[in-house]
Order: C-alpha cells, then sequence, then structure tokens
C-alpha cells in the first residue's frame, strides 16, 4: 500500500492563494503608478526610472522600518485597513526630514496562513497612503509561514526611496545656540510605545470600550493613523534659517532631535507649551508611568520638530497658516 504524498500547502503553504492575492491587488497598487515605473507588480524585480532632469547632484534616500506591536491592536480590534497607511507615512517621514521627495515604497507582508481579506485591506492601506504622498507602491514581497507566526498573526515591513540634490540636504549642520524648535502635533502615538500601552491598558480595559476621556473606542484612538509630516516639510524646508527637522518616533522628542543637533549644543524643551492628546494621560494614569519614560517613550502629541532661526519664524507662521498648520514654540537649543 502506497504512502499518501504530502504537499506544499499540507504544510500549510497555498501557492495558488499568494497568486490569487497579486491578480486581485494590481488595479488597486497600479492607481500608484507615476510614469517613472515601468513594471506592473508580480515579476522578479520592480524598476523605476526617475527624471533626474532638475537635479545637479541627485542622492538617493532611503528608510526600511515596520509598526511594531501596534500589530497587536489591529489583531485584537479586526481592523487592518488603518495600519498600511501607518507604515508608509512612517517612512515617508524618515526621508522628507533629510529633505527628500518620497519617489517609491515596497512592502514585506509576513504571515502564518494567508487570509486574502485581511492582506487586501493592509494592501489597500499601502495604496492609500503611497497616493496621498505622491509616492509609487512598486513591489512587495507576501510570504506564508505558518511554524513562525500564531493563527490571524502577521508581520509588515516597508521600505521607501526617496531623492534630494545634494545641496538641499538637510542634516542640521547649521544648527547653533539660540535656534528656536517648533513642534507640529501628532494625533496620538502614531506607531511607537505600544508595548508600553498595551500593558498599561490592557491590564484595565478591553479593546473596544468606550472612554469617556477619549470621546472614541479604545481601539478607535490606539488606532488613529500616523500622520504624514510630507506637505510641511515642503513648505517650510526652502526657508532660510530652517536649520533641520526631527521625526519624533521611539525616543520621544529630546531622543529625536539629538540625532540632528551637533555636538556641544543641548535642547531645552518646555513641556508645558502644548496640550498633550488624552491618550498619554490616561497611559500614564493607568498605569502610573513616571514622567520621565513617558517623555522617551512616546512623542506626547509633537509629531515632527523643527529647528529654525527666530528670524525665520513669521516666514514659518505664513507658510503654516496658508496651509491652515498649527504649531507650537516648544523649547530652543542651548
Amino acid at each position: 500500500m502506497s504512502k499518501k504524498g504530502f504537499t506544499y500547502k499540507d504544510s500549510g503553504v497555498d501557492i495558488e492563494a499568494g497568486e490569487t492575492l497579486v491578480q486581485s491587488i494590481k488595479d488597486v497598487v497600479k492607481e500608484t503608478h507615476t510614469p517613472s515605473v515601468l513594471t506592473n507588480i508580480g515579476g522578479f524585480g520592480a524598476l523605476f526610472a526617475p527624471d533626474l532632469s532638475d537635479f545637479k547632484k541627485p542622492v538617493f534616500v532611503s528608510s526600511v522600518d515596520g509598526v511594531g506591536t501596534k500589530l497587536i491592536v489591529a489583531f485584537k480590534s479586526g481592523k487592518y485597513d488603518t495600519i498600511g497607511q501607518d507604515l508608509v507615512n512612517h517612512c515617508v517621514n524618515d526621508i522628507a526630514v533629510c529633505g527628500a521627495v518620497p519617489l517609491f515604497f515596497m512592502d514585506y507582508f509576513s504571515t502564518g496562513k494567508l487570509n486574502q481579506k485581511v492582506a487586501i485591506d493592509v494592501i489597500r492601506g499601502f495604496s492609500i497612503a503611497c497616493k496621498e504622498n505622491g509616492v509609487a507602491l512598486i513591489g512587495g514581497e507576501t510570504a506564508e509561514m505558518p511554524d513562525i507566526y500564531k493563527e490571524g498573526e502577521f508581520d509588515l515591513a516597508g521600505t521607501i526611496v526617496g531623492i534630494a540634490d545634494h545641496d538641499q540636504l538637510i542634516n542640521g549642520n547649521d544648527i547653533k545656540k539660540d535656534n528656536i524648535i517648533i513642534g507640529f502635533k501628532s494625533n496620538g502615538l502614531h506607531t511607537n510605545g505600544y508595548s508600553l500601552a498595551r500593558k498599561v491598558l490592557f491590564s484595565k480595559y478591553k479593546i473596544d470600550d468606550y472612554i469617556d476621556l477619549l470621546g472614541m473606542t479604545l481601539s478607535e484612538s490606539l488606532l488613529q493613523i500616523h500622520k504624514s509630516y510630507l506637505d510641511i516639510i515642503t513648505k517650510l524646508k526652502g526657508i532660510k534659517g530652517v536649520n533641520g527637522f526631527s521625526h519624533i518616533t521611539g525616543g520621544g522628542i529630546i531622543g529625536n532631535t539629538e540625532r540632528i543637533v551637533p555636538g556641544g549644543r543641548n535642547i531645552k524643551i518646555d513641556w508645558n507649551s502644548w496640550k498633550r492628546p488624552e491618550i498619554f494621560k490616561l497611559i500614564q494614569e493607568t498605569g502610573n508611568v513616571p514622567e520621565d519614560d513617558m517623555r522617551k517613550t512616546f512623542n506626547l502629541g509633537i509629531g515632527l520638530a523643527a529647528v529654525i532661526e527666530s528670524d525665520s519664524l513669521d516666514e514659518v507662521t505664513g507658510k503654516m497658516e496658508s496651509i491652515n498648520e498649527e504649531f507650537f514654540r516648544i523649547g530652543k537649543i542651548t
């Protein structure tokens, strides 16, 4: 009697499901494409031919990131249409603060067992954010690894590539004593600090509990989309005296702004110069989290900081009023 054959599908990997997914998302992905994209998804490599005619000395700027344990909030809530936007916007911000214009984005989606609906929701989120930021979604990888992930779990990573003229790169080298620091609002945790937030909040609340302080459910607050600051940075980066930008992620306001401040200069923040979103108050009070830990872990309501010369403040204010964008004077360089 012959033994029953054992297939790849029997081991938990469904190649046909992956192929079906690729076909089902082609139109959504193609909506993000620019004339520089030479291929649709599904090939061995993605082809992108940038127009370099406006650049004297072009520099490609890239970044790779994930959304961390914010994914666990998505798993608990069963809502997957925002985390793709989180990932794209996070990556866009990371290269925009360097002075780069984003060109294209690629994703990595790995899971135990491919759920078509979940994957489509996530990729649709990629597409929405890519279109909003003028970025082409040109390819990615979907991997089934049943021995790595538990049922219903997956992980995401994204890579972005942008471009800047060498003379237009923003590196903070011009930051000097008495420069002021202005901050732009976040809409919550963005994509950092979720391990602490989950440990604190889920010890007391359920994912769908309505929280009066927040004016929404816990899941709605925790899944607020990471804001893109590309438009703000684009409006400000040509102003003389705008010397640096920092994307406020893990490490907080000081930890991230230190990355662009030259040695021998210090950062002084007035922590009472803006109103923190209520989610941070809820975390701190529920978990009795020390203030120093809050400052090192979360953005506390400031998602982007800019270091500028005081003489530039009026022009900066005018540019931001033109796009109805509020900012706060939150500190200075000492």
